[in-house]
């Protein structure tokens, strides 16, 4: 049980940090300035790092298959992306600015479904790991 507590624990930070490089770090302004325009090359590319990354948690939880690993990225681009652009509608036609109370909720609840996102993830991973 403690072992499995770990390994869940672990999951969950790895892909913390994963998330953290790819919006912090990896992030430029060719992505974020247009992740409010749907369909864009630039968001697109931001939720394609986040998946190139996720398989660094592969390396504590491995999926049971291909097919797996494939679902779960595709799950993981589709949320990414549309949580990210509609945190960009919200704030874009609301006109918010850091300086707004709204403009932090809006982000928060943005950061908050990534976060969930990952919850997930590992929960479909293991929930794998269990049936095989």
């Amino acid at each position: 049980m403690q072992e499995t507590a770990f390994i869940v624990l672990a999951a969950i930070a790895v892909l913390m940090v994963k998330h953290a490089v790819a919006d912090f770090y990896l992030q430029t302004p060719y992505q974020y300035l247009n992740k409010g325009t749907y369909g864009h090359p630039g968001g697109l590319m931001h939720a394609a790092i986040h998946v190139a990354l996720t398989p660094l948690v592969y390396l504590l939880l491995a999926p049971a298959s291909l097919l797996v690993a494939a679902a779960i990225a595709l799950g993981e681009f589709v949320v990414h992306y549309h949580v990210d652009w509609l945190k960009e509608q919200a704030t874009r036609r609301n006109g918010l600015t850091p300086q707004d109370p709204c403009f932090w909720h809006v982000l928060g609840t943005d950061q908050l479904l990534h976060g969930l996102t990952y919850v997930a993830i590992v929960g479909v991973l293991i929930w794998m790991a269990a049936s095989s």
